[in-house]
């Protein structure tokens, strides 16, 4: 079997590392990949968003199944355009990948349907917004409409901080047409869970539960990135809980999708904050998140491929989907200056016997030395008994790989553990 995986990051590794596990799979291709990658798949330069070249790169290859990760080829159609050439697929087709592609349509669709979510207002008028925030209760939260990198989200502790943010996103276009709209969101309280889940727009299963770190520094201080690192399970998503997430929000999310016409077939992504009135959506996303996949994939038992073509086909109910019962930590180490300004370049030193744990993100393979070239350079696995050994043998790893100007949180998991897990 020929398997095609679109998108270049540390995620993408990190399904392609476990689909390597099927012996039924001949080739892996990965479009573009990057230089880690290009370890465990062949790396073709052909960009997440170019559609047609993808498309084309497929029929020519002669691709049996393709799975689309990133967001932005989601949201622009791919799996569309995949599937128009008889190719199957995990992912969503656009519009279902539109519950990520708009928080003002997700956010609508919460309010349509009941699914419990922060209160919040919609503007594509800038002059409103600002009207607005003159009234509405601080801290908030201001939020692109659209794809940002992970980026496009501003919790705004005073009224000038929020105002800056609506002038940021509306009229200086710092996420370019993704600001044109804006959601102003109620600011919740609570643990954060990330819950990523199998879905063939029927039945739901969900995937071990995971604590993202979003900020850039120590102590969840510093700028919002796409993921300083994770932790797997997390220790606030209870059993309790997760039989109400089930309940209130991950099933009727999907009936939802469904009554819409948009039929969900892929991972969707729970981003929930569990607040004194019980569990909240905070965003959904319409793919494996990053770098939570770099946790949840090792701990899973069950064959990938086998899921997702469960997925495809509609028979996720008959197919199980099993987890390791250990504990996951997954440090990234970053170039320093992320998210805003960074080098890239320097060459990256990985000792041979901790490769297997080490998901390579931004990197490029050049006269074969692997250099940096990108904000988020590596994530570092390891899998545990517990999750204080977890994070311990993580951080031993992160020990042994250098880089120049590298960077990481050095309080991965901490939080966790004074939940008291394990």
């Amino acid at each position: 079997m020929k398997v095609l995986v679109v998108g270049g990051g540390g995620r993408e590794h990190a399904v392609i590392k476990k689909l390597k596990e099927n012996k039924e799979i001949e080739t892996i291709y990965a479009l573009p990949g990057n230089g880690g990658i290009a370890s465990d798949a062949i790396c073709e330069n052909i960009g997440a968003t170019d559609i047609e070249g993808i498309v084309n790169f497929a029929v020519q290859k002669g691709i049996d199944y393709a799975i689309v990760t990133p967001d932005d080829p989601l949201v622009l159609g791919c799996v569309n355009a995949l599937e128009e050439k008889g190719i199957k697929c995990f992912g969503p087709r656009a519009e279902a990948a539109i519950i990520e592609g708009s928080k003002a349509f997700s956010k609508e669709l919460m309010k349509k349907y009941g699914i419990p979510t922060a209160a919040f207002e919609t503007f594509s008028d800038m002059e409103k917004a600002l009207d607005y925030l003159e009234t509405c209760p601080i801290p908030t939260v201001i939020k692109a409409d659209g794809l940002a990198l992970g980026k496009g989200v501003i919790i705004a502790e005073t009224k000038e901080d929020a105002k800056a943010a609506v002038i940021s996103m509306m009229q200086d276009k710092a996420f370019g047409k993704s600001g044109e709209t804006i959601v102003i969101e109620e600011f919740l309280t609570g643990p954060e869970v990330s819950v990523l889940a199998f879905t063939d727009g029927k039945t739901v299963k969900p995937m071990v539960s995971s604590m993202d770190h979003k900020r850039a520094l120590d102590g969840d201080k510093g700028l919002n990135t796409g993921g300083m690192g994770t932790v797997a399970p997390n220790p606030y998503y209870t059993e309790g809980i997760a039989k109400r997430c089930m309940n209130e929000i991950f099933l009727p999310t999907i009936n939802a999708m469904n009554s819409e016409g948009r039929t969900f077939k892929g991972c969707l992504y729970f981003g929930l904050m569990i607040t004194e009135n019980g569990p909240k959506v905070i965003e959904y996303n319409c793919r494996f998140g990053d770098p939570e996949t770099q946790v949840v994939l090792p701990l899973l038992e069950s064959d990938l491929l086998t899921v997702m073509l469960a997925v495809t086909n509609g028979a996720l109910e008959q197919t199980d989907v099993k987890f390791r019962d250990e504990n996951a930590c997954c440090v990234i180490m970053a170039s320093e200056g992320y998210p805003v300004k960074y080098e890239k370049g320097f060459e990256i030193s990985i000792p041979k016997e901790i490769e297997d744990k080490v998901y390579v993100a931004g990197a490029a393979l050049k006269e074969g030395k692997l250099l940096t070239s990108g904000g988020r350079v590596l994530g570092v696995t390891e899998i545990a008994q517990t999750l204080e050994q977890a994070i311990k043998a993580s951080y031993e790893d992160v020990n042994k790989i250098s880089f120049e100007n590298a960077y990481y949180r050095s309080d991965i998991g901490q939080k966790a553990l004074k939940a008291g897990v394990n």
